[in-house]
């Protein structure tokens, strides 16, 4: 969690005008009482009224409100584009995901910016269907955030079948395919995957950490040289 993200959190939590610890508050964040105490004390320097202390606990002294967050149409515009983009090329998952954060935005914004969202005429057809490769997708991202080895069956464009076993550190979209980036142990070497030409992807149990020389990192200052 960003730590912009973790401060607006710990404002909501004491919205709730109880009075809470120190150590719930890291326990829920996931982070140390000390990083809690920082953040408290930068909070309350930026004028949101906190009052309270260490070991008692703490609360906002008075209800205060946060202002709602407003788009201009523009930028409704490139929100419906990239939730229709994810929807059609993310894959199943991530396409739910952001219509579903399209239609919180939507609840929310004012009559006028409505329309701009049931209006908009940007869309991002897929002419091919292809729920193995949406499947195939979820899967990879999910072993890259996880950090999850997997192993598939891969066929090239010569048509040679391989079964790689590979430590998945991106993916990239080429506007008609997805490529994962990976450390791929059969060729103990970087190596680049279409998603269109998995034949089989099986996320493991085994977890792998960045290697020295293995890593997204090193991957991308591989690229930027040669």
């Amino acid at each position: 969690m960003r730590r912009a993200d973790r401060l607006f959190q710990i404002v909501q939590i004491l919205r709730n005008k109880r009075l809470v610890t120190a150590k719930a508050l890291a326990e829920r964040l996931e982070v140390s009482e000390r990083t809690i105490y920082r953040d408290i004390q930068d909070i309350s320097l930026s004028g949101v009224p906190v009052e309270g202390e260490p070991g008692v606990g703490y609360r906002l002294r008075h209800t205060i409100d946060i202002p709602p967050i407003m788009f201009s149409a523009d930028e409704i515009q490139a929100l419906v584009v990239g939730a229709r983009m994810a929807k059609t090329w993310a894959g199943t998952e991530l396409g739910c995901s952001a219509q579903s954060a399209l239609d919180k935005i939507t609840a929310v914004i004012p009559a006028e910016l409505k329309t701009k969202i049931e209006d908009s005429k940007l869309f991002s057809p897929r002419f091919s269907q292809r729920q193995d490769l949406d499947i195939d997708l979820d899967i990879c991202r999910k072993a890259i955030d996880d950090k999850r080895m997997i192993t598939m069956s891969y066929r090239r464009a010569d048509g040679e079948q391989s079964l790689r076993r590979i430590r998945p550190l991106g993916l990239y979209f080429w506007g008609n395919v997805w490529t994962l980036v990976g450390w791929c142990e059969l060729r103990d070497d970087f190596r680049s995957f279409r998603l269109d030409r998995m034949q089989s992807v099986q996320p493991e149990d085994a977890a792998f950490t960045d290697a020295e020389g293995q890593s997204l990192r090193d991957f991308l200052k591989r690229m930027n040289c040669e």
